[in-house]
């Protein structure tokens, strides 16, 4: 069994933790049973490791997100990045190619897509793993999640199931209902409908066969290559709603999208994460502070603070969905970053009345990591340690850092730096563009 991860999104609904590099799914703000945190995507992964699912993980996503996976996830999981941002249904079929070719997996095999972020329980993948097994037994090409509504939800799509099959344990599928309003849900409800949890099962070669529709390619780098010409389209719309054969096993438990901060609040351990104070008269209130100077709220009552680099937020919880309409003019880029080396936090970004930029930023890289060899045409940096040590490479120069040690790098100087311990370093860029495209990298061994 394969399991595909999906992992998209604009980092808009969360803003300002969330942004075009942190998604929502990738923020330590939840509780492990050990009392630490962690991310939505890593609960979920180990949530499948300690399911009875065995199933092998890859994860979909875009390459924005490519390093923050490694950082979160280590080397645990293959990752397939999109060449751009389409729609889930070319998203699923690159990797589904990606087992087919690149991994040469058995068209018998069963693949399970499903997103990285639920809040949900055990028996969610115990459902999973019923899914599969009514693929294996050949009950439907294609099976699917139903959740059990708690109300007449408009966010959701609706799965009808064949009214005959009630009490069934894989029921038929009659039909699909997008996103309907009010009282076409309540209508829904009575007919028995599920929410369409976006979770799917069925054999490879199903999928292999819908993408060679559009693609016949000797191997996936080809395919990659023409990731373009498959069609800009959700993979509901495009083949669940097209199969002729499917099933849907009811799921009952505990699931939630933890997608707005009024839903999110509701799981989280605390009222107060990072520098923040609540006082007595705050109600129902939560601050969750990423910035180094203190929140103090009191007096207060049904609202969320959060802040990062990238802002702060000040809102009703009743009124948090609604982030998203704002937000995307408030950062012009992401002010921390998570990378497969560690991570850095924006302190300043100024631009001249010359046309001259600076940037200071400071820089996170974990013990044994490392900036890859490369060089900037736009810009020279200066790099100061203030704490750890590392090893610097600069045009073919190896030298050893350490707390004080100051380097300047200029423009197409190649450069590299890699953490003996756990090193901090501040950096400023200065130029005329200051971007991260700005790089070219070269081949160095460490």
């Amino acid at each position: 069994m394969q399991i595909i991860l999906l992992s998209g999104g604009s980092g808009k609904r969360l803003w300002p933790l969330s942004n075009n590099a942190r998604s929502k799914q990738f923020l330590p703000l939840l509780q492990t049973p050990s009392g630490e945190v962690e991310s939505m995507v890593q609960r979920v992964v180990r949530q499948i490791g300690e399911s009875r699912l065995s199933g092998k993980i890859t994860i979909a996503t875009n390459s924005s997100q490519h390093d923050i996976i490694i950082n979160q996830l280590g080397d645990n999981v293959d990752i397939v990045t999109e060449p751009e941002r389409r729609d889930t249904f070319p998203a699923i079929a690159l990797a589904s190619g990606y087992l087919s070719m690149a991994k040469e997996c058995s068209n018998d095999e069963v693949v399970v897509i499903m997103p990285c972020d639920p809040y949900t329980e055990t028996e969610y993948f115990d459902v999973i793993a019923d899914m599969v097994a009514a693929v294996e037994r050949n009950e439907a090409d294609m099976v699917l999640m139903g959740i059990t509504p708690t109300y007449p939800s408009t966010k959701f799509g609706y799965v009808v199931p064949v009214a005959e099959d009630c009490g069934k344990s894989v029921l038929r599928v009659k039909r699909f209902t997008e996103k309907p309003d009010t009282k076409r849900a309540e209508e829904l409800l009575a007919e028995g409908a599920f929410w369409n949890g976006g979770v799917f099962a069925f054999r490879l070669g199903y999928m292999v066969d819908i993408l060679e529709k559009y693609i016949k390619a000797a191997s996936f780098v080809e395919l990659r290559n023409r990731y373009g010409e498959l069609p800009k389209i959700s993979f509901d719309y495009e083949v669940a709603e097209k199969a002729e054969s499917v099933a849907v096993v009811p799921f009952n438990g505990k699931w939630k999208d933890l997608g707005t901060w009024n839903s999110l609040t509701e799981e989280l351990s605390s009222t107060a994460i990072g520098n923040a104070l609540l006082g007595e008269q705050a109600e129902n209130t939560h601050v969750i502070n990423e910035l180094g100077i203190p929140v103090f709220c009191n007096g207060v009552k049904d609202i969320v603070v959060a802040g990062s680099p990238d802002g702060i937020l000040v809102c009703g919880k009743e009124c948090s969905e609604n982030i998203k309409n704002y937000v995307d003019n408030l950062s012009p880029r992401p002010m921390y970053e998570e990378r497969r080396w560690g991570s850095y936090r924006v302190l300043d970004s100024t631009n001249y009345s010359d046309g001259y930029m600076s940037l200071t930023k400071v820089l996170h890289l974990k013990s044994g990591r490392y900036i890859s060899y490369q060089i900037h045409e736009h810009r020279q940096e200066v790099w100061t340690v203030v704490d750890g040590e590392g090893i610097v490479v600069l045009d073919g120069v190896i030298s050893n850092v350490s707390r004080g040690d100051v380097l300047t790098i200029k423009r197409g100087q190649k450069h590299a730096i890699k953490a003996v311990t756990d090193l901090q370093i501040v950096e400023v860029q200065m130029g005329d563009s200051l971007v991260e495209e700005d790089i070219r990298r070269f081949d160095w061994e460490w």
